[in-house]
């Protein structure tokens, strides 16, 4: 109704004297914006539908970007320098074609705008903003506004029935109160960990846990059995971290590669540094940099995460650590 009919319905109830006719009247001026506002919600929930797998496939892109312009920030940046990086260009039109994908409908997510700016301004300031601030908040804006609030999460299965019927199994991890533990107890779960797993065999506990050579902390024979060559034993030496708030660096890789030589013979196939911490972002490219050598030793990291995907599995030794 235009305007004019607006009024004279209103005035026709009010004279009425009915209630329920001043209802209806208001019912009807309000129908086209209700109406509007489905219509909005559904283009808005197809629209996320049709760009929700480019988009993530986007997101992936945009991290591997972020990440090669991160190995670029020099450790005393000149913050007022431009940025010459190809990939920052890369950047640019990345991030621009998720500008296109949401289009004028979807809204944006936070820090959005600050985004934008840097990349505009382009100086090795605006970089770090982007790489440390911008993007991780971007990222996980993105990630949640691929979903309406009130939209279910897609499963791969049509009926819930289906998958509880199947008795799914697996390990479910949560976080661990590594903080109840010192540097012997936490030496001591390692152990306890090998020693219980299927596949190790005489497991031995080498030194010390405050003695000057910190670095054959674990020692066991890993068992791998194939089934046309047989059994194979490799020697496997843990050194056993318990960093909190500190992580496993490139040069503390570099004093354990160079004492894996002191404590050879007999030759040492595995050095695997357990960490109840995580691992420096150069110390891991220094670790896959080295087992994709020629170099006969493999080097494994096992951080708090896998720590804790491996106790999940057995919560005896998270009950007798405490550990929650």
């Amino acid at each position: 109704m235009d305007i004019n009919a607006i009024s004279q319905n209103r005035l026709d109830a009010k004279e009425c004297g009915e209630f329920s006719a001043e209802v209806a009247i208001e019912d009807e001026i309000e129908a086209p914006g209700r109406e509007l506002a489905e219509y909005r919600h559904c283009l808005n929930k197809k629209r996320r539908e049709l760009i929700r797998s480019v988009t993530a496939e986007l997101i992936a892109t945009i991290d591997e970007t972020v990440r090669l312009l991160a190995k670029t920030i020099p450790k005393r940046p000149n913050r007022a320098r431009p940025v010459k990086s190809p990939a920052w260009q890369e950047l640019k039109e990345q991030i621009q074609e998720v500008e296109t994908l949401l289009g004028s409908a979807l809204p944006r997510p936070s820090r959005w705008s600050d985004l934008r700016r840097h990349l505009h301004f382009s100086m090795m300031q605006d970089l770090m903003d982007v790489v440390q601030t911008d993007w991780p908040e971007v990222r996980s804006g993105l990630s949640t506004g691929l979903f309406d609030r009130d939209e279910p999460l897609p499963v791969d299965v049509e009926d819930l029935s289906v998958l509880a019927a199947a008795q799914p199994k697996g390990q479910v991890v949560t976080k661990l109160k590594w903080d109840s533990l010192n540097s012997e107890s936490f030496e001591r779960l390692v152990f306890s960990l090998i020693s219980s797993a299927a596949g190790y065999e005489n497991p031995a506990w080498l030194m010390q846990t405050n003695a000057p050579d910190r670095g054959r902390d674990l020692s066991v024979d890993r068992i791998v059995n194939d089934p046309l060559s047989g059994a194979m034993r490799n020697r496997v030496l843990i050194q056993c971290r318990h960093w909190t708030s500190k992580s496993v660096s490139v040069a503390d890789i570099a004093t354990l590669k160079e004492q894996v030589v002191t404590w050879e013979p007999p030759k040492v196939d595995v050095l695997i540094i357990a960490t109840s911490g995580r691992f420096t972002s150069d110390a891991v490219a220094a670790i896959e940099k080295h087992n994709a050598s020629a170099h006969s030793l493999k080097i494994e990291m096992w951080p708090e995460s896998h720590l804790e995907r491996l106790l999940a599995e057995r919560p005896g030794l998270i009950a007798e650590f405490a550990l929650r």
